[in-house]
């Protein structure tokens, strides 16, 4: 079989994430921008980091007037769930150290949703494609944002403000769909970490929060 004809299932699972992806990246480009970045340096943020939610937490944290350090420690926390999510998918990488490391940039939370497996697998041949198409969508999309910076209340006119949430809780979705096994373990996950933000910032929030789904995978692919 052609790499396109095991790639095309995700390229086209792709497309449908890219065009939440470059919504979302309008939206942070100009937020980021208002907060006082410079434009070139918002893009570039975009091309290394790809990660909405660690991008609007840094952002979020620097123009509230907590400075670099809490800033940086936010979407640092925030992006420590990639940990897991790698490690997850480490037997569907190849190659060797450096091509795994590479291949390891594809795990990004549409992708890593989508290329679920029923048995606790993930689809490489899912995983890749659909990063690939979502990257280039982020990055034209944050650039579009902070280059033309339209008034942030414009956003929030069109309901832009909320894509973030849906697109969080429609990869929920199709975990659970994927992985039925896992519904108590994050229904626990959503309740303790909805106790947490009472208590912690969203870094450290989400992190205990993620706790009861994190054993349950790890107890259910130890057995």
């Amino acid at each position: 079989m052609k790499r396109w004809d095991r790639w095309r299932d995700g390229l086209l699972i792709g497309v449908g994430l890219a065009a939440g992806s470059f919504a979302m990246a309008l939206t942070f480009g100009a937020t980021a921008v208002h907060a006082g970045l410079p434009a070139f340096a918002v893009v570039v943020m975009s091309l290394v980091t790809f990660s909405g939610s660690a991008q609007f937490a840094f952002v979020t944290a620097l123009a509230s007037g907590g400075g670099l350090v809490p800033a940086l420690g936010s979407a640092s926390l925030i992006n420590l769930r990639f940990v897991p999510m790698a490690a997850a998918c480490s037997q569907a990488l190849r190659g060797g150290p450096w091509r795994r490391a590479v291949e390891a940039q594809a795990v990004v939370d549409g992708s890593w949703a989508a290329a679920q497996q029923p048995d606790g697998s993930v689809k490489r041949d899912t995983l890749i494609p659909a990063t690939l198409v979502q990257w280039p969508a982020w990055v034209t999309g944050t650039a579009i944002g902070a280059y033309a910076a339209p008034p942030t209340t414009i956003f929030y006119r069109l309901g832009l403000d909320v894509i973030f949430p849906a697109f969080f809780a429609v990869l929920l979705v199709d975990v659970i769909r994927q992985r039925p096994d896992l519904r108590i373990a994050m229904a626990c996950s959503g309740l303790l970490t909805a106790l947490m933000l009472w208590f912690l910032p969203a870094g450290p929030a989400l992190l205990v929060g993620a706790t009861p789904a994190l054993l349950t995978v790890r107890t259910g692919r130890s057995a």
